[in-house]
């Protein structure tokens, strides 16, 4: 196949109205990205391109694989990083080609070029998007998880680390020791307090090799938190297809994602940063009451969804939403039981987000899968609607419409829809819980005990509230019999209690 007609550096004269601009120059890498998956090529890589765009900067990024798998690495190398990035929305399709990222590894097999970059001193942060269950983390504690097969097998090889705290602590330690100023490490991931949680498990994680080396990076590197939104589904055939056919060429890696994003950084870069607000970021003191904003009321209510839908049979997230009681009910969990636990500043209009999202949801071009959302349940559950929970009912106020989302995660993983249709659990403690799932039978008691049980996900003190095991029995007990016939009779019955409310005043 000739350079003409695959995407790569070669054929972009041929696309020149699919750049965000002609004018290019070849910026050397000063971000290694560890987790490049679609997410981060349709978020943090557009701002960082439009950012050296506005402001120059030698800001390219290195993206990295850590799960061994050598086929994405080789479809973008292929393309000479290129990629597309394809927004779809209510006014249309829009197709562009980013320039920003540069080269790709995938661990292990590209083990010594990563620590090469890595002790770069124009190398100036490493960002991450590898989802709760990459940061190794014991939730108990926020500890680095010592039980973990990763972090055991990094702490006795040390010099070749495949975990993420495993791959910080040796590239803070190789710097340090060359007397190179420090990295930023930056994450980007959907867990509350994301940059001192992450500061947690890698400091953890240096003290049982180097008391110093711990002592250091707490005293020297920055862990900036943020908050990232978009929708970025993942790349089908037809995405290929549309791709290929809007540029001309042949596009292997593109990424489908909505026209909306929002990336909200505490702004404490030692080292340097592109001009990301010159692209749109907001750079701030705080970033927590926009952080918690978007757990609670647009991961949360995703969760929410995706597991109802894996039940009722909905595939993607706007084919759900389009059920008119779904909707109603998200609707009524934003307003009533999510919002009133935020504290936002007086320029954040809840409402007006909370319809932004549902009009979001409704978008019929992205066809967000409900599969793909429900990955990874027992790392997502805590963070985005049992935190909510425990706030509720710490106030005494209702959790029906909160309860109904961990009650269906509960039914889900059992591994069967309401037509009978199998599917298969995938989440670090998949065997656990199915197991726990399982072996409760049919009986909705049974199996809201033997889940509560599970340590890894339930504090003993929520565990314990038995007005939460109370709320969780009764809406398992209505699952059973369909989750569309719960959904409707939540709604109802939250229709009736809040009537009643205003009847008391």
């Amino acid at each position: 196949m000739s350079d003409k007609s695959v995407l790569c550096r070669k054929s972009l004269p041929l696309i020149q109205d699919h750049l965000l601009t002609p004018e290019w120059r070849d910026p050397r890498i000063g971000i290694v990205h560890l987790g490049i998956g679609n997410f981060h090529r349709a978020h943090e890589a557009v701002y960082t391109e439009e950012a050296m765009l506005a402001a120059g900067g030698d800001w390219a990024i290195c993206g990295v694989t850590l799960q061994g798998d050598v086929t994405k690495r080789d479809a973008l190398m292929a393309q000479d990083g290129l990629y597309s990035v394809v927004e779809r929305g209510a006014e249309g399709v829009k197709t562009t080609v980013l320039r920003a990222l540069r080269e790709v590894l995938a661990l292990p097999h590209d083990r010594a070029r990563l620590f090469e970059l890595l002790a770069d001193t124009n190398v100036r942060i490493v960002s991450l998007t590898v989802t709760e269950k990459g940061y190794c983390r014991d939730t108990k504690t926020g500890d680095v998880d010592h039980g973990h097969p990763g972090i055991a097998h990094d702490l006795a090889h040390p010099g070749e680390p495949g975990t993420v705290p495993g791959i910080l602590v040796a590239a803070l330690r190789m710097r340090r020791d060359a007397c190179i100023a420090p990295f930023t490490v930056l994450s980007c991931d959907n867990l509350s307090h994301n940059g001192a949680a992450l500061r947690q498990v890698v400091c953890s994680h240096a003290r049982m090799l180097d008391e110093a080396l711990a002592s250091w990076i707490e005293r020297e590197v920055a862990f900036p938190s943020t908050m990232v939104d978009r929708i970025v589904p993942s790349t089908t055939n037809a995405d290929r297809d549309a791709a290929t056919a809007a540029l001309g060429l042949r596009d292997e890696a593109p990424v489908p994602c909505e026209p909306f994003r929002q990336w909200v950084i505490e702004d404490h870069f030692p080292a340097g940063r592109p001009a990301w607000d010159q692209a749109g970021a907001q750079l701030v003191d705080d970033v927590i009451p926009f952080e918690l904003a978007k757990l609670r009321m647009l991961n949360g209510t995703h969760s929410t969804l995706a597991y109802l839908s894996m039940l009722a049979g909905f595939e993607t997230i706007d084919e759900a939403i389009s059920f008119g009681p779904l909707r109603t009910l998200i609707h009524s969990m934003m307003t009533q039981e999510i919002a009133p636990t935020l504290s936002v500043p007086a320029s954040f209009d809840l409402m007006a987000y909370r319809d932004a999202l549902l009009d979001r949801y409704a978008n019929p071009a992205l066809k967000h899968r409900c599969a793909q959302i429900a990955m990874d349940g027992s790392q997502k559950i805590p963070p985005r609607l049992l935190a909510t929970i425990a706030t509720r009912l710490e106030h005494g106020e209702s959790i029906a419409r909160l309860a109904l989302g961990i009650a269906a995660w509960f039914v889900f993983l059992c591994g069967r829809a309401d037509d009978g249709t199998t599917f298969v659990i995938s989440d670090p403690l998949a065997s656990q819980l199915t197991a726990l799932a399982t072996h409760s039978g049919d009986d909705p008691k049974s199996l809201v005990d033997a889940m509560l049980g599970c340590r890894d996900v339930f504090s003993l003190e929520l565990a314990s509230n038995e007005v939460f095991r109370r709320a969780l029995i009764e809406a398992v007990t209505q699952l059973k019999t369909g989750a569309r016939s719960a959904i409707e009779k939540t709604n109802h019955k939250a229709s009736e209690t809040k009537s009643a409310s205003r009847q008391n005043l």
